[in-house]
């Protein structure tokens, strides 16, 4: 059989999945043990032991100021920051692709437009983002929006084009004028992409999300990250990096299988 035809078994596919992360896990302990013994006073590649005796004692045990947990303070502002961007980005994706995808005139007024906006670098424009809404939190999730909107309306644009002419003309023949298109043809159909959109860039709204948090924030996994660099703490750095990629993770196996169990004809389509 050839190899293109050959498909793993559920436990085959788990183990071949898993061991990409065993090595990267056995070529950091291998490196840092190296290290560790020319050096123990070693910062940059830490063991794990000490990256779990520093995040107990600086970011899970309660401060004595204040009693809150660092860890759990910086989580929840980080992802109360990036709920916030990316549900208003999806709504004004969702939107504003529709008629750019289904009406010529309005796609030929504005799609050039949403193109150009596109290829403006976010993170160039969040000095004026900050003087516009200053160092609070509407700038951050300003940066989110800005940055992923276009990626999601482009995104969901091309998709829109992409439907059945013949489905839209029939339903036209029915006497379906461009609202009732909109409401019961393209929207239902455009919800499952919309989530499969927002996963896509989930990882971009991250980017802006620590940039705009290393630069003006007083709590959050970036501002963590970017306070501490200075002194080198790479036990700290790391565990806050893992944690970050976890919860990214987390978002997009949840949105998959949020999408698989609302729009299950979806998943098949997609299968077929």
């Amino acid at each position: 059989m050839r190899l293109i035809n050959q498909k793993p078994s559920h436990s085959k596919a788990l183990v071949l999945g898993l061991m990409p992360f065993l090595l990267i896990v056995l070529m950091y302990v291998f490196a840092s043990n190296a290290r560790l013994h020319e050096n123990e006073d070693d910062k940059l590649l830490p063991s794990f032991s000490h990256m779990v005796d520093t995040m107990e004692k600086s970011a899970l045990s309660p401060s004595k100021r204040s009693g809150e947990v660092i860890f759990i303070n910086d989580t929840l502002s980080s992802l109360k920051r990036l709920g916030i961007g990316v549900v208003i980005s999806a709504l004004l994706g969702l939107i504003i692709s529709i008629p750019l995808g289904l009406i010529p005139l309005v796609r030929a007024g504005l799609s050039p437009f949403i193109a150009a906006f596109s290829m403006v670098p976010p993170i160039a424009i969040l000095p004026i983002l900050f003087i516009i809404f200053g160092m609070g939190e509407v700038a951050k999730v300003a940066l989110i929006v800005i940055g992923v909107t276009p990626l999601i309306v482009r995104d969901l644009q091309h998709r829109v084009e992409e439907f059945s002419k013949e489905q839209l003309i029939k339903a036209q023949t029915l006497g379906a004028s461009t609202w009732t298109l909109v409401i019961r043809i393209i929207l239902p159909q455009m919800l499952p992409r919309l989530l499969d959109s927002v996963r896509l860039t989930l990882g971009t709204a991250w980017i802006f999300l620590i940039s705009s948090e290393a630069i003006a924030a007083t709590e959050g996994l970036g501002y963590r990250i970017f306070l501490v660099r200075r002194y080198l703490a790479m036990d700290m750095i790391l565990p806050y990096v893992i944690w970050i990629t976890l919860l990214a993770f987390l978002a997009d196996f949840l949105l998959k299988k949020f999408t698989c169990k609302l729009f299950p004809w979806y998943e098949n389509k997609d299968k077929a």
